[in-house]
């Protein structure tokens, strides 16, 4: 955890962003959730500003063809960096770039000091954030967290609705069912897949094995119960290092994280507007994990907007709960991430 000095701003601060500040920013930023644990980014250190930009090489090109989950990961990156310079004394100003097909630039923070304290008190939980594949408990959140959680995306320009009515998560588990088949039938997302998971303890990315629950779906009782959502099947069975009976709950708080539109801007904030709520569930003492393989289908995640009848448009599906702690995810080292510019 953050010491407490780092919340209250420095009196003798000289204007515009510090070259240490900028440095904190940066590698606070590599710590943000992405696909896959892809880390699809990289950052440059300019004079008085830190770029944000998507490293293209990391995309996947089967699951995230046009970019959506890669530039939600990036928003996640984005928005720690504002965290970590709230807790220096700067309100950081964002620009948010349109990217052109072969662009990488995403954001560009510059800043002068200030006092944000609601981002400012989010940066001793930076750390503590974890992606949590674990059994949750089946207790639904309460209230006053739900209202924190949809505070804090719609300070991002998003929208979190609950998924309550049991007709709604009935179609919420059918349709996340349909899209989790659809994309175990594809032999390319497959051998994706097997390429982002991994058991060698120097990668510093992909997803661990010991992160991973045994999903062997030809196993009777090992499958998503009815009206749950499906675990995505990242390992083979019996290499994974949870449990075979760790698996979803029809009966767990659920949530989908969304924008008014549906283009690369509102993947950015839906990106910060994801990692504050997370944030927030940290601070609170609750886990997190994401369903996406809904909105990853394109049928699956059209069917999702009519069906529940939704005005915004989905880009995650969460599930909020009490789990068991879970070890922190594999960093790259930052000379691959950290630049200076000439």
């Amino acid at each position: 955890m953050q010491p407490l000095a780092r919340l209250i701003p420095r009196s003798a601060v000289s204007s515009g962003l510090s070259a240490d500040a900028l440095r904190r920013a940066a590698v606070r930023a590599t710590w943000a959730p992405s696909v896959h644990n892809t880390q699809p980014w990289y950052f440059v250190i300019g004079r008085q500003v830190l770029e944000v930009h998507a490293d293209l090489s990391r995309q996947l090109a089967v699951l995230d063809p046009t970019g959506r989950q890669l530039i939600i990961s990036c928003g996640c990156a984005v928005f720690n960096a504002r965290v970590s310079l709230a807790a220096d004394g700067f309100a950081a100003e964002v620009r948010r770039h349109v990217r052109g097909e072969h662009e990488s630039l995403l954001a560009d923070l510059t800043g002068e000091p200030g006092v944000d304290r609601s981002l400012a008190a989010l940066d001793p939980v930076l750390g503590l954030r974890r992606t949590n594949r674990r059994q949750f408990a089946d207790d639904r959140i309460l209230p006053d967290l739900t209202t924190t959680l949809q505070a804090a995306a719609s300070a991002e320009g998003a929208v979190l609705c609950g998924v309550e009515e049991q007709s709604h998560r009935a179609v919420v588990a059918r349709l996340s069912q349909e899209a989790e088949a659809t994309e175990l039938a594809d032999a390319a997302y497959r051998a994706e897949l097997r390429a982002w998971v991994t058991d060698d303890q120097r990668r510093g990315d992909g997803v661990s094995v010991a992160t991973l629950p045994r999903l062997d779906r030809a196993a009777p009782g090992v499958g998503p119960a009815a009206g749950a959502l499906p675990l995505r099947t990242f390992a083979d069975p019996g290499r994974a290092g949870l449990p075979g009976s760790t698996r979803s709950s029809p009966d767990q708080s659920l949530s989908l994280l969304g924008t008014e539109r549906d283009d690369p801007l509102s993947w950015l904030r839906a990106g910060e507007a994801l990692e504050r709520v997370w944030l927030e569930v940290t601070r609170a003492g609750y886990a997190m994990s994401l369903f996406t393989q809904i909105i990853e289908v394109p049928r699956t995640r059209e069917l999702l907007r009519s069906e529940l009848g939704l005005t915004m448009h989905p880009h995650i599906l969460l599930r909020i709960g009490r789990a068991p702690a879970t070890p922190a995810s594999r960093r790259r080292k930052l000379v691959e991430m950290l630049h200076h510019a000439d």
